[in-house]
């Protein structure tokens, strides 16, 4: 059975991460959204939630109620880029490079090495990244750069 949160590579008309947030939306709106998992804005953190809606310039409380009032995750990216911005390829590509580094070298690496020792998976060097953590906690196998943009 696949995990019931998308891998953060999947992209959403090119965007990467906008399809794991809706999943989160959408099983915490149902109560089945994976203990550990938050959703949303953290007071005092950046998490991929709010880098998304920052980048779309959509407020998260909006997204979520446009993501429950049903539709499919392109129809949903397409009201951000008509309620905030809509981002141009070398944007898109920038953002996607960005976030699929994101742990690897940079101010998150410490956070990235405290959540992996948080989930038991301190001894895994081959997790540079946050898109990998996710994955290997949530037993995906497949690299997810193999499918990235």
């Amino acid at each position: 059975m696949a995990f019931p949160i998308r891998s953060a590579a999947v992209p959403t008309l090119g965007v990467f991460v906008f399809a794991r947030i809706l999943d989160k939306i959408r099983l915490d709106s149902a109560g089945q959204l994976p203990a550990g998992y938050h959703v949303g804005i953290i007071e005092g953190k950046r998490t991929f939630d709010d880098r998304v809606c920052r980048f779309l310039g959509v407020a998260f409380a909006d997204l979520r109620q446009r993501t429950l009032e049903g539709g499919s995750d392109e129809e949903v990216m397409e009201w951000c880029f008509a309620q905030g911005r809509r981002p141009d390829a070398e944007q898109i590509e920038i953002w996607n490079g960005f976030m699929q580094k994101r742990g690897w070298n940079d101010a998150a690496a410490a956070g990235l090495a405290q959540q992996k020792i948080d989930a038991g998976l301190g001894h895994r060097d081959d997790i540079q990244t946050f898109f990998a953590l996710f994955d290997a906690e949530e037993g995906r196998t497949e690299k997810w750069w193999n499918h990235a943009c």
